[in-house]
């Protein structure tokens, strides 16, 4: 497709969906040789609805394309960056070359320094994680940003150790000394508590056991929390009111709670199971008419959800099984990798739900891999997270027995 005719593409996608989702936010991943250009990629983020970009470094060419265009942008500082950033001088050094030079044109928005560091099991590098968020909070204190940007970091959900029921979320114990940490920092400072989640792999561990319509927002019996006695019709719901409870139970319950990637791969292995264009056109999909409808979790129905989809390209150079270099909604020359089927009549609304039942939150064990950002700012490798997916082919069956008796 050459550029015109993408551009025309690109026209009628926006005329398709024109506002009719609300704060959508997109992962731009950029681990390929064969994506367009950023100034090419304005056009794609707007057409989809998204006003939010959460870039994995602060690339300047990307930061430039989306001048004077409103989207609003988390840019990153990797895990190898981590200790660098321990010095202040270091950290306002980075601020100024990679975020002051694009304000206020490029509405960025939160720094999060570091991806998924609690759960690699590398107690270098959690150490880092406090100071290097300090020092970057100066450096934005220093330079007059604070106001602007906020400063956070991202977590999977395998730092939590129960998530059944949702009421009954807790962290994991060998995580708490620097989990709190940095839960303090985001009370005093103000900034959201930021959490990977894909119920796609719990569906791939062990589709036998886990319902597929109830991890892909499709209309499924329902399950109702024990506890609270609140009704669950989807996986993800129940994961983020997991992470709710969790908080809750240290202390901070006001505290927001961010998704900053879920996703569904279109493309896997063999052994991949569920990764079809169907079921990520469903996932993906669904998840933006709930999100257009501004309704919230069960647990917290009046809070906004800010959810960023990952991702916005198919990606060619990322390491790992199949489906890590197709979780894209496009493809690299700009066509749909499916169609995700948003029309402006199909919007959900406030009061309304795709699923049509309620399934709780039956299968969701922390301990299945939570990341599709393998090769992103150095975090656990494909085979750490297979590692982990023993514990969900154990837990599943017990899980599932729970919701049935």
């Amino acid at each position: 497709m050459d550029f015109p005719e993408f551009f025309c593409y690109v026209s009628i996608l926006a005329c398709l969906f024109p506002i009719m989702v609300n704060s959508i936010g997109i992962n731009y991943g950029q681990i390929a040789n064969n994506l367009p250009s950023p100034e090419d990629a304005v056009p794609l983020v707007k057409s989809i609805g998204a006003t939010k970009v959460k870039l994995y470094d602060a690339d300047p060419r990307v930061l430039k394309a989306f001048a004077n265009t409103d989207v609003e942008f988390m840019v990153g500082l990797g895990n190898e960056y981590l200790d660098k950033m321990r010095d202040p001088t270091n950290a306002q050094a980075w601020v100024k070359e990679n975020v002051q030079p694009h304000l206020p044109a490029t509405k960025i928005t939160s720094i999060f320094v570091g991806n998924e560091v609690l759960t690699l099991n590398d107690t270098s590098l959690s150490d880092c994680l406090l100071p290097a968020m300090q020092s970057v909070l100066a450096a934005l204190l220093n330079l007059g940003l604070d106001k602007q940007v906020t400063v956070t970091t991202t977590h999977s959900l395998a730092i939590l150790q129960t998530s059944y029921p949702s009421s009954a979320g807790a962290f994991r114990e060998d995580l708490m000394d620097p989990l709190c940490e940095t839960l303090n920092f985001h009370q005093k400072t103000g900034s959201p508590f930021l959490i990977n989640a894909y119920p796609y792999f719990a569906y791939k561990g062990n589709p036998e056991q886990v319902p597929l319509d109830f991890v892909l927002f499709q209309p499924n019996q329902g399950v109702t929390d024990p506890q609270t006695h609140l009704d669950y019709d989807n996986m993800l719901y129940a994961q983020i009111d997991a992470v709710y409870s969790a908080l809750a139970s240290l202390g901070y319950k006001k505290l927001p709670v961010h998704i900053s990637e879920t996703g569904w791969p279109s493309k896997g292995d063999e052994d991949e199971a569920g990764a079809t264009p169907e079921n990520a056109e469903k996932y993906n999909g669904n998840l933006i008419k709930l999100m257009s409808g501004k309704t919230g979790t069960p647990m917290r129905p009046n809070s906004d959800l800010n959810i960023y989809i990952f991702a916005l390209f198919n990606e060619n150079m990322k390491p790992g099984p199949t489906s890590e270099r197709n979780y894209g909604l496009f493809k690299p020359d700009g066509t749909p990798a499916y169609p995700l089927g948003i029309t402006p009549n199909n919007v959900v609304g406030r009061n309304t739900t795709v699923g049509g039942g309620s399934f709780g939150n039956a299968v969701t064990n922390p301990y299945y891999p939570m990341s599709s950002s393998t090769g992103y700012m150095s975090i656990s490798s494909t085979r750490q997270r297979y590692q982990l997916l023993g514990h969900v082919l154990l837990m599943v069956p017990l899980l599932m027995i729970k919701t049935l008796v």
